[in-house]
């Protein structure tokens, strides 16, 4: 029940119709006895500040940033993570004694999906990025965090993929090689050095389900391969990997678990994962 002493947490962006973040938060509250409510605020560049004058007035504990004011979020806080401040953008934020500290967590939650539900270990591992956008940034900053030996960063713009490359080598460590996507025989090459493959582009997302950033007659065995699409779950880069006989690991592990890092941080309470899943998988109808 609302009342008085609810814990407000938000969601700030536009357009936010279509965000999945307010049922796996309240249904998670709901389901473990909390008071607390995950409002979504459409919000324009402009009103930013005065929104977040607000959300401190009203008592709010803190709120999640979508896009596309991941970055310019950032010029109103307080105090940034570390890791977020080496991504450059932010995606949630928790407000305590009248201050804002904003964190990444894309990140986090695709490291603990992959050790939590594939029991994988980044440390020492060498791995194919594709694509160069934000989330592939936030990945790829972890990543080196977390001591990949070796981080290939492959996009069809080769511009971007240099300049993120670059990023990682300057602000983490020097462990990262940029690549042309378009050039084949380089990445069936880089393929069968590295241990696993995460797919950051948008291509096989609904409704461009027959779409793969990687023909299947480069792909090898034994690789982990990741695709952080999530609907449809099984995306042809996936059903192409599985079929030569590597393992493949699903985008809404990463979904799930970058809300659970949030959870713990405004909450201070450990993540019901299952509960946010269990959400997820209702509204994708998986």
């Amino acid at each position: 029940m609302i009342n008085t002493k609810t814990k407000l947490i938000g969601l700030i962006g536009n357009p936010l119709d279509h965000s999945f973040s307010p049922a796996m938060h309240n249904q998670a509250y709901e389901k473990n006895d909390l008071n607390y409510l995950y409002i979504p605020i459409e919000v324009d560049k402009k009103n930013i500040e005065k929104i977040l004058i607000g959300m401190k007035n009203l008592g709010f504990i803190g709120f999640n940033v979508t896009i596309p004011h991941k970055i310019n979020v950032m010029d109103y806080l307080d105090e940034i993570d570390p890791i977020a401040e080496k991504i450059g953008s932010v995606n949630t934020v928790k407000i305590e004694n009248g201050k804002l500290k904003g964190f990444n967590t894309d990140g986090i939650g695709f490291i603990r999906s992959l050790k939590e539900e594939k029991k994988v270990d980044i440390d020492g591992k060498k791995i194919l990025v594709l694509g160069a956008g934000g989330a592939s940034r936030s990945i790829s900053i972890v990543l080196a965090e977390k001591n990949a030996e070796k981080i290939y960063i492959a996009n069809r713009t080769i511009e971007k993929a240099e300049s993120l490359s670059k990023d990682v080598n300057e602000k983490v460590k020097k462990c990262s090689e940029h690549l042309d996507l378009n050039n084949k025989d380089k990445i069936k090459g880089i393929i069968k050095e590295v241990d696993i493959i995460v797919n950051t582009t948008s291509l096989g997302m609904y409704p461009k389900i027959d779409e793969s950033p990687l023909d299947k007659n480069i792909l090898s065995s034994g690789k982990l391969v990741i695709d952080i699409v999530y609907n449809p779950s099984k995306t042809k880069l996936l059903k192409e990997a599985e079929e030569i006989g590597s393992d493949i690991h699903f985008g809404l592990g990463m979904l799930v678990n970058q809300g659970a890092e949030a959870f713990e941080i405004w909450t201070g309470l450990k993540a019901p994962v299952e509960d946010m899943k269990k959400s997820l998988k209702e509204k994708l109808s998986l």
